[in-house]
């Protein structure tokens, strides 16, 4: 068995039929999904990226991929995907965001489906308190998680950028320590376990920020970089020969596009010293 050199991370937010930004279609995704069952490829959780990185073999044909925030559009379109397929996700959940109530019809269940909100409207609901128009109930991440398709980490507990929002530097620093320790305790409470996977919110992150997530335990921190990872890939903590050190992950967006589109990322970014070449002419 030929094992992976890289691993390819894909990152969605949407898969709804209310287009906008972030915002792959059900057609585009369901067809994507349909393509890497067929190719034979794996999708991996956070415990085996861990467990690649420490130095344990994958498949040649591995990826993982990863949802943003935790929109209702997860569990509606892209959850009954994935389980038709048998494939798996991580959400990066906003702990903060999601309510209570029962669970709402999903694309394969049949019935009448909620109403989905566009990018921008959704964030306008969220400011608005109104995050049950836009988010996950807690009663559907149980049923994601129960069906296997969806593993749940943090992306934070508000989703606010403290660095934006902070008066002063030890603001940030005191404000960012309770969102990340609230996340921790939420996970924990809701679902009996905390991981140690992190996703910055709009990929944002500095020298406080990483020192925020190391203290509260997050070892993978999930970027906006782009890219596939590799077992030397860098430290969070640049130059940092600490084995314990937080560890940066790129991911790579997945556009709303055919299946060749998707089909030609991961044919380049499985390939590393193609992936390094084409990365270094796009930059």
């Amino acid at each position: 068995m030929k094992h992976a050199k890289a691993i390819p991370v894909l990152m969605y937010h949407h898969v709804s039929t209310s287009p906008g930004m972030i915002t792959v279609s059900p057609a585009h995704f369901a067809a994507q999904m349909a393509w890497l069952a067929r190719a034979g490829y794996r999708t991996i959780g956070g415990a085996q990226l861990a467990a690649w990185f420490a130095g344990e073999p994958l498949p040649a044909k591995s990826v993982m991929l990863t949802f943003d925030d935790g929109y209702l559009d997860n569990w509606v379109h892209a959850h009954p995907v994935l389980q038709a397929h048998g494939l798996t996700a991580l959400c990066f959940l906003v702990t903060g965001w999601p309510g209570a109530g029962a669970a709402r019809a999903h694309a394969g269940t049949g019935g009448a489906l909620p109403p989905l909100l566009g990018h921008r409207a959704g964030e306008a609901a969220i400011d608005h308190g109104e995050t049950d128009r836009a988010i996950l109930r807690w009663s559907e991440i149980d049923a994601m998680r129960a069906a296997g398709t969806f593993e749940f980490h943090s992306h934070t507990h508000s989703h606010v950028r403290w660095d934006k929002a902070s008066a002063s530097a030890d603001e940030k620093r005191e404000r960012l320590a309770c969102d990340l320790a609230q996340s921790r305790a939420v996970l924990q409470a809701r679902l009996g376990e905390a991981s140690d996977h992190l996703c910055w919110p709009q990929g944002y992150y500095d020298d406080d920020y990483l020192s925020a997530a190391r203290d509260a335990g997050f070892r993978h921190l999930y970027t906006c970089e782009t890219g596939p990872n590799y077992r030397s890939a860098k430290r969070a903590d640049a130059g940092s020969a600490d084995n314990d050190a937080p560890r940066s992950i790129s991911r790579l967006e997945v556009r709303d596009r055919p299946v060749s589109w998707l089909a030609s990322r991961l044919w380049v970014h499985t390939r590393p010293a193609i992936s390094r070449a084409y990365l270094r002419i796009k930059r």
